[in-house]
C-alpha cells in the first residue's frame, strides 16, 4: 500500500493512444478477508502464469484500487484490442481459472465464475479531456 494516497499514482506513458476499461467488483464484508485479498495481490504474490496470461492477451496495464469492500480496476489496452475475444482466450490460459477460484472466497461473485463474469464494466459519465 502507498504511504500517502493524496500524493497520487504515477501513470504509465505509451508511445501512442490507448483505450481504458474500468470495472468494479465487491468483496465480502469481512476485514480479515479484505486484508488477505490485498495481500494476495501485493508485490510477488500474484501468480506469474496469471500475470503472463494477462499480458499475452494484449493488456498493457492493469491496476486495482480499493475503498472499503469496493474494488475498482483500470485496464489499459491498444486501440485495436477486442475485449470479448481477449477475455475468452484469457479464461483458457494456464492457472487462470485456478486463480479465479483462489480469489472467489473473498469476492461477492458466484463460485466458478471467470474474471469476465465477476468484474462489472463501468460506464463513464464524465471526462475533462475536451472541456
Amino acid at each position: 500500500m502507498v504511504d500517502n494516497m493524496n500524493d497520487g499514482y504515477n501513470a504509465k506513458v505509451y508511445d501512442g493512444p490507448v483505450k481504458r476499461y474500468c470495472q468494479t467488483l465487491d468483496l465480502k464484508d469481512d476485514p480479515e478477508l479484505v486484508a488477505e485479498y490485498c495481500r494476495r495481490h501485493g508485490d510477488g504474490e500474484a501468480w506469474q502464469e496469471v500475470l503472463d496470461g494477462i499480458r499475452s492477451v494484449g493488456i498493457l496495464e492493469m491496476e486495482i484500487y480499493i475503498v472499503g469492500t469496493r474494488l475498482f480496476m483500470i485496464v489499459e489496452t491498444p486501440l485495436d484490442f477486442d475485449w470479448d475475444s481477449a477475455m475468452a482466450r484469457l479464461s483458457t490460459l494456464p492457472r487462470q481459472q485456478e486463480w479465479e477460484d483462489y480469489m472467489s472466497e473473498f469476492q461477492k461473485a458466484a463460485p466458478g465464475s471467470s474474471s469476465n463474469e465477476k468484474w462489472r464494466m463501468m460506464e463513464r459519465i464524465f471526462h475533462l479531456y475536451e472541456k
